[in-house]
């Protein structure tokens, strides 16, 4: 059996040392997993059931990642709301994308869910700091509530998303704002099409959002409109 050689990813302000004399207001402040002490909470409240090993660490519900440490805020699930926001149809239908300040792609608009925030406040709140817009008054479709294949995942700290689906009649206003620094409307008929019109511009789609993405589709092609024949 070849032997297990994970990278390390935690990042220096994150690294034990660094945290004993500040901690990032975006993270929790235990320097290791072992000093966590709600794990049976956090466990209840879990998007994906996950477990701990021998030394009171999480374990990522899919298995091995290859990394290891806490590129995130929390150590075990740190939960996301990726709000996918859909205006028109067929041909005409387009889809809100931003462009990631961390990793300069174009993703869905999104982040963390705030201690105590419920899923379906966070798809609002995330979708206004990023976009300007203000979907309050919809409903969305709940689309996914699943681990997402993000770059800072690792063995002991990964992200778990609400993926939800707005649909509204044209496109609106939109302006960039917190983690985004542009957003703008791109073609959503088929993904192919969204590749292309993104590869054109010069651009990259976020990997891990392409089956967000795939599945908005899917739910668009098989739903119902009022206006059409059952």
């Amino acid at each position: 059996m070849s032997e297990y050689n994970p990278v390390n990813i935690t990042p220096p302000e994150l690294r034990p040392e660094a945290l004993a004399h500040h901690v990032p207001d975006w993270a929790e402040s235990t320097p290791t997993p072992a000093d966590v002490t709600d794990w049976p909470q956090r466990q209840a409240a879990a998007l994906v059931p996950f477990q701990l090993d021998a030394h009171n660490w999480p374990m990522h519900p899919d298995g091995r990642t290859g990394r290891v440490g806490r590129n995130l805020g929390l150590w075990g699930e740190n939960r996301a709301a990726d709000p996918i926001v859909v205006a028109g149809r067929g041909r005409h239908r387009q889809v809100l994308l931003i462009t990631r300040s961390d990793i300069g792609v174009q993703a869905i608009p999104g982040g963390m869910v705030d201690p105590g925030e419920t899923a379906p406040a966070a798809l609002v709140r995330e979708l206004r700091e990023e976009t300007g817009v203000d979907l309050s008054d919809h409903q969305p479709v709940i689309l996914r509530r699943g681990i997402v294949d993000d770059w800072r995942n690792s063995d002991h700290a990964w992200v778990a998303s609400t993926a939800a689906l707005y649909e509204i009649p044209a496109e609106v206003d939109a302006v960039a704002g917190d983690d985004a620094v542009a957003v703008a409307w791109w073609p959503f008929e088929t993904l192919a099409r969204l590749d292309a019109a993104i590869t054109a511009a010069g651009h990259t789609l976020y990997a891990a959002h392409r089956p967000l993405l795939q599945r908005a589709l899917d739910h668009l092609a098989t739903a119902v409109k009022p206006d059409q024949p059952r």
